[in-house]
């Protein structure tokens, strides 16, 4: 039975491979199924007698007779192109399990398109570039396993490093959720070890499994979320004041760091933000446009943002 299973998943896979209008030589398919090339010669007489138009020879390539598709499922040329941009993205920005899920389903789409659709959308494939501003340093199937253990409500294990690289921990966790907060990816779970929900960053997960063991509890996601965005321990209010010139270069990093609301004035903004007082992050998110702001209130944070400045007069011109 599993064998038949197989060789079922195996033509399946040719037949979709050569709906996406490649050129399929047999040794390479050999190759790529680990079968031999005669076997994959029985594979394409199977499809011939299934009535799918099969075109070439042993030795020289198999393609599909241009036109043929599958009824009723179509996309538009618009549609399939957005999904070779978000290819793109998934390939940035997600991991190697989610990004071959992906690649099997753009086969998929490809399959029911015309031949110069496909030819097309090749084109556009290889004129879409994305820089590499930050390295994806994520397990491989990290995303993939936890949202299969979403899916399956098993809990999974991790091994996690903790910020400051101050080792390691152990933790049986179950996922909520995840979310992307300034390309980084998060999962929202509740941790056994302390308790109640944390959040962890998924590149510092360093080992990644799904355990036997059933979820303990039912979640809910979009409460525990809320709870994560507006539950600030030791919250204080910080106003400062910004040119508008600089506002472009800010609007949107700045909702990372507890902003509020502003005032705006001919030539500035007043910003209001609500932040943790024991927080550094703002501090030097400040410091980066620091030339072009004025802190109006509290003092205390005008005191964190000297200090760290007094840090980087020492570092950088007496070499402490």
């Amino acid at each position: 039975m599993a064998e038949v299973k197989n060789r079922f998943d195996r033509i399946v896979s040719i037949f979709l491979l050569l709906l996406s209008g490649k050129i399929l030589r047999s040794q390479d398919l050999a190759d790529k199924f680990g079968v031999s090339q005669r076997t994959i010669f029985r594979d394409i007489r199977s499809l011939e007698g299934a009535g799918v138009p099969v075109m070439g020879e042993p030795g020289e390539g198999y393609s599909i007779l241009d036109g043929y598709s599958l009824p009723p499922v179509m996309f538009t040329q618009e549609e399939a192109t957005g999904f070779i941009a978000a290819q793109k993205l998934v390939e940035k920005y997600t991991d190697k399990g989610i990004s071959e899920y992906y690649e099997s389903a753009m086969l998929k789409i490809k399959s029911i398109l015309r031949y110069h659709e496909k030819e097309r959308l090749n084109i556009l494939g290889s004129l879409i570039k994305m820089r590499n501003t930050r390295e994806n340093h994520l397990v491989s199937k990290t995303l993939s396993t936890i949202l299969k253990s979403i899916s399956e409500q098993f809990q999974i294990k991790i091994i996690y490093e903790k910020s400051g690289f101050t080792g390691v921990t152990e933790r049986y966790i179950e996922p909520a959720g995840l979310f992307n907060e300034m390309d980084y990816w998060y999962v929202l779970a509740y941790c056994h070890l302390r308790k109640e929900y944390r959040q962890f960053r998924t590149d510092r997960i360093k080992e990644i499994s799904q355990t036997s063991l059933k979820f303990t509890r039912t979640h809910n996601y979009e409460e525990e979320f809320a709870k994560l965005n507006h539950e600030i321990p030791n919250p204080i209010e910080v106003v400062i004041k910004v040119r508008r010139s600089i506002l472009p270069y800010i609007i949107n990093s700045r909702k990372y760091y507890g902003f509020k609301d502003e005032e705006l004035t001919p030539t500035h903004s007043i910003m209001r933000f609500i932040t943790c007082d024991q927080s550094e992050s703002f501090a030097r998110w400040y410091l980066s446009i620091g030339d072009q702001a004025k802190i109006i209130k509290p003092e205390n944070f005008k005191i964190q943002v000297e200090n760290l400045m007094e840090k980087i007069w020492r570092n950088t011109v007496m070499n402490v």
